[in-house]
């Protein structure tokens, strides 16, 4: 997949109120945040369910293998997968000022030896043949300033997300929006993927709504999915158990009306 011709770049700005430090790009929506005491937390409620990919994954796994972050945000996955799971962890963003920002203001490290932060072009990154089957957890957050629409949202782009999971990969993407525009994005996934590998969590007051999708994954019986929750809420202090209440397989509008 060729990537999209480049536009111009928002800046980065920050702003903070009651202890917490967000992140904007030129515009009043919150691209990131971070609370300023406890920077290794997830603030934001639907970034925390960005990580229920860790349902999908077995408990003595957890922490092994490679993660990637296609859009920074405020760092605030990046420095999870690094800093509290300590697996290898790469992030790709196309805005330099995000990167800037984040190593200024949102306790992004340097790289190191588990860490890659590259300012790349997400859509080439996937594409990229290197890359195959490289990638354990993808998480793929990819909004611009106007936060209308995925930046990457075609059919052709999630089948390249497809492609870089490893066998047993998991992939959470950030959809932001309701109805038509959350299934068309929804209806691209289940197509690279198969609908049976696509799940769904409810959406956030917000709007946001996280679907999980993977690559030849078998979903384990509800008495080992209560055990991994309970693992994460002690291990990674998320509310992984919420999660297990809020998520269900992905069926396309079209599925659930034939069979009403």
């Amino acid at each position: 997949m060729k990537p999209k011709k480049q536009q111009a770049l928002a800046g980065a700005t920050m702003s903070e109120f009651d202890g917490v430090r967000y992140l904007h790009l030129d515009s009043p929506w919150v691209q990131g945040a971070m609370r300023i005491r406890k920077p290794r937390h997830i603030e934001l409620e639907y970034v925390q369910r960005m990580m229920a990919w860790m349902l999908w994954r077995p408990t003595a796994e957890l922490s092994a293998g490679h993660a990637v972050q296609l859009g920074l945000g405020g760092a605030a996955i990046t420095r999870f997968t690094h800093q509290v799971l300590r697996m290898k962890t790469t992030a790709v963003e196309i805005n330099p000022t995000v990167i800037d920002a984040c190593r200024l203001w949102f306790h992004l490290p340097a790289d190191d030896a588990r860490l890659s932060v590259l300012q790349a072009d997400a859509g080439a990154w996937v594409a990229d043949a290197a890359n195959l089957q490289s990638v354990d957890v993808l998480c793929v957050d990819l909004y611009d300033h106007d936060a209308a629409a995925p930046v990457l949202d075609d059919e052709a782009f999630y089948a390249d997300c497809r492609s870089v999971l490893a066998p047993g990969g998991v992939m959470t993407v950030n959809l932001f929006g309701r109805d038509a525009s959350f299934e068309r994005s929804a209806g691209h996934i289940a197509a690279a993927f198969g609908v049976t590998q696509v799940w769904q969590l409810a959406p956030t007051k917000e709007g946001n709504t996280v679907v999980v999708a993977a690559r030849d994954v078998e979903v384990p019986d509800r008495e080992t999915l209560t055990a991994r929750a309970d693992f994460i809420e002690v291990r990674c202090e998320l509310p992984a158990r919420k999660w297990l209440r809020l998520v269900r397989p992905y069926r396309p509008k079209e599925a659930s009306h034939a069979t009403t």
